[in-house]
């Protein structure tokens, strides 16, 4: 009989730093699958592109994974902010060439790094607008019109050569709570599942989507006992199954609560892998001890049949990396402003006083966004403020100058939302711009925080007269 295989085949670890640490390096050499780079991990391009070379030093056939969705969550533009729209302000110019050159163009510029795993697009419907984690990740709340532009992003990954991971299956959009905190409820039926959040999934692996993400929900009604990402029945009998995908399922990071809380990252991993999941990608900052730890807990959870059959597929998807890729056509590329100007949600008259200062009002970002750069550029000549949620605003500045206050999702956040109805009341020729996902009174929604968004925002406002 043939050994069992190396547990590292099918990990796929993050870690600390922006070079390669000695001991992830060695594992590399040693039958690692993989790493995942996150924020933590860029200050700049030509350093993304020296650590993904340390990488192929140490295993040609290393998986290189990152999270590049095109608008708020952004990895490789961590430290100046994504020039991209995102997914809900494509979902309402609603092109699907348009969505298919920005994803062509997200892939091309990981060509370049040296990324060959994007885990993305977002294929959840965002059908709660309360959602605290999904938001303008989303192409919408409309599964036929998610579905058309999951798909149209993955096409244009997929032929440059870039493999997508399709996420997070069976659907996150219906949450109201983040499971990077918690594990979140859809206490919804398998007949409204099919109908609402199954869609986009099942146009992305028709697209050619090499890997679909699962997430930490629990959907009671299909499975009451696990989260999709430890359920047998939703990966086995749905996403194999039904949905007919024959690729390799990849965890969500399993450091998240809605995983590992309360059982540990190792258990979570063989938990996961004896689902179903094939890649277990296991959040930031990894050690050699704990890829030690969550092998004993395969060793001993895991039938060596599953272990081989997860790695087999794995093994498959590196095959498939190493093909041809096309040659890099553009660099970032949007829909044009009057476009997505038009996408924006503006309400009658809301024009502001010419004389404005920008308010930028900084919330607590989810996990997955991090601490990007968001909205309007600095721009010399163009004064902008920028205060955390919760603070007053200055002194000095007068009781009744108008502003622009710019925040992200307003209605989540009590005191922003207070903030919002003073302005309106006691500064005349104020407006409020929610460049989140917007639930309630605001002049302007943007649906996107990215820095091409906030550029786009600006564009806008001079053209109404503002000047700041």
């Amino acid at each position: 009989m043939s050994p069992a295989p190396n547990v590292d085949a099918v990990l796929l670890p993050g870690f600390r730093g922006t070079t390669l640490p000695d001991w992830v390096a060695d594992r590399l050499r040693n039958g690692l699958a993989g790493v995942c780079l996150y924020g933590e991990n860029v200050e700049s391009d030509g350093q993304l592109r020296s650590l993904t070379w340390q990488i192929r030093q140490a295993n040609p056939d290393a998986i290189i994974a990152i999270d590049e969705e095109g608008g708020d969550v952004t990895r490789v533009h961590y430290v100046d902010g994504s020039p991209y729209p995102g997914a809900a302000l494509l979902g309402r110019v609603d092109d699907v060439d348009e969505t298919a050159r920005v994803g062509r163009s997200v892939a091309d510029v990981l060509s370049w790094i040296g990324v060959d795993l994007n885990l993305a697009p977002v294929a959840d419907v965002n059908s709660d607008p309360r959602n605290p984690v999904i938001g303008v990740r989303s192409f919408g709340a409309d599964p036929a019109l998610v579905a058309r532009h999951v798909a149209a992003f993955t096409r244009a990954h997929e032929a440059v050569g870039v493999a997508t991971s399709v996420k997070h299956f069976p659907g996150h959009g219906a949450t109201s709570a983040d499971s990077h905190l918690a594990l979140p409820v859809v206490d919804v039926s398998l007949d409204e599942l099919r109908q609402r959040d199954l869609p986009p999934f099942r146009a992305a692996i028709e697209a050619g989507a090499r890997t679909v993400m699962t997430s930490h929900i629990l959907v009671p009604q299909v499975d009451p006992d696990n989260p999709a990402t430890f359920s047998s029945r939703i990966l086995g009998e749905l996403l194999r199954g039904e949905l007919g995908f024959d690729g390799v399922i990849v965890t969500d990071a399993l450091d998240m609560v809605g995983a590992s809380g309360g059982i540990g990252i190792p258990a979570a991993a063989a938990r996961a892998l004896a689902a179903g999941c094939d890649l277990l990608c296991l959040g930031t900052g990894g050690s050699a001890a704990q890829l030690d730890a969550i092998a004993d807990a395969v060793g001993s959870g895991v039938e060596p049949a599953r272990l081989a059959e997860a790695a087999a597929r794995v093994a498959r998807l590196v095959g498939s990396l190493r093909g041809d890729r096309s040659e890099p056509v553009s660099g970032p590329v949007a829909p044009g402003a009057d476009r997505m100007i038009a996408a924006f949600e503006i309400a009658p008259g809301a024009v502001p006083a010419p004389d404005a200062l920008l308010v930028v009002v900084e919330t607590v970002a989810n996990i997955a966004v991090g601490d990007a750069p968001w909205g309007p550029p600095e721009i010399a000549g163009i004064p902008l403020l920028r205060i955390a949620a919760g603070d007053p605003l200055p002194a000095d500045l007068a009781a009744d100058a108008p502003l622009v206050l710019i925040a992200k999702d307003v209605h989540r956040h009590p005191e922003v939302a207070a903030l919002a109805e003073v302005v309106r009341a006691s500064r005349p020729g104020s407006i409020v711009v929610d460049m989140g996902w917007p639930s309630g009174p605001v002049e302007v929604a943007t649906y996107g925080g990215s820095v091409g968004v906030g550029a786009v925002l600006l564009h806008w406002l001079d053209a109404v007269g503002w000047r700041g």
